[in-house]
């Protein structure tokens, strides 16, 4: 078997530790320094995929639909968006770290089918939170893949985006009808309650990282109700 090459490293933010991208073949890994290690896989993808499919059921024949995906990855998420949104829509990826986007322009492109040159995508470099807390009912959808779910791991600023001010900024972000997807690697109690006290209708859905198998993640669909 090859050898595992690094192609770049990463600094997260406020000593979130050092992100790792490597090559063997075909296939590349994102991996996290610390006891954590492997974060991405270009083989283990089908519930990243699932987050967009989930997110963006009900954006199918909407007319300038406006996404917020939060979280690059390998780009699976943005391109799986893309694919089930019609061509009038707009989507913002937004992303802390500068060279994630850069593997995706570069040797991380070719994994998802290069999503970054549909130019119905805007970058943004910085926190997803900037985006949905000045939102006031701007969005249709908003995806949300930046880290473990619920309890983050690699930056702790996350944390925002699931506590109950967090959770309340994304509720008020988003349109009437509009959805919140999140992805988790397990499922969470309290993070499913701090969703329905903000407002949504919440479901809890059971995907698996490759089709029919793998490790089991858990999407959180969320949809605003109207009326608040």
């Amino acid at each position: 078997m090859k050898p595992w090459i690094e192609l770049g490293t990463a600094r997260i933010p406020n000593d979130g530790g050092i992100l790792t991208l490597r090559q063997r073949d075909q296939e590349f890994s994102i991996s996290l320094s610390g006891p954590r290690g492997e974060l991405m896989n270009s083989r283990r993808f089908h519930s990243e995929q699932q987050l967009s499919v989930l997110g963006c059921a009900h954006l199918k024949d909407a007319q300038n639909a406006r996404v917020v995906v939060g979280g690059m990855g390998m780009g699976y998420t943005l391109a799986a968006a893309l694919e089930a949104l019609p061509p009038s829509a707009e989507v913002i990826v937004a992303d802390l770290i500068p060279e994630v986007v850069a593997w995706n322009r570069g040797p991380l492109g070719a994994c998802a089918g290069r999503p970054l040159d549909d130019k119905r995508v805007t970058v943004h470099i910085g926190d997803v939170g900037e985006l949905l807390v000045n939102g006031d009912g701007y969005y249709d959808a908003v995806l949300l893949d930046v880290d473990n779910g619920p309890e983050g791991l690699t930056h702790s600023d996350n944390n925002w985006l699931y506590s109950v001010e967090g959770t309340s900024a994304i509720y008020r972000s988003l349109a009437p009808s509009g959805t919140l997807a999140v992805w988790s690697a397990s499922p969470d109690t309290m993070y499913t309650s701090r969703l329905k006290k903000a407002g949504f209708q919440v479901d809890v859905k059971t995907v698996r990282e490759r089709p029919g198998k793998g490790a089991r993640h858990a999407i959180f669909l969320a949809k605003k109700t109207t009326g608040r």
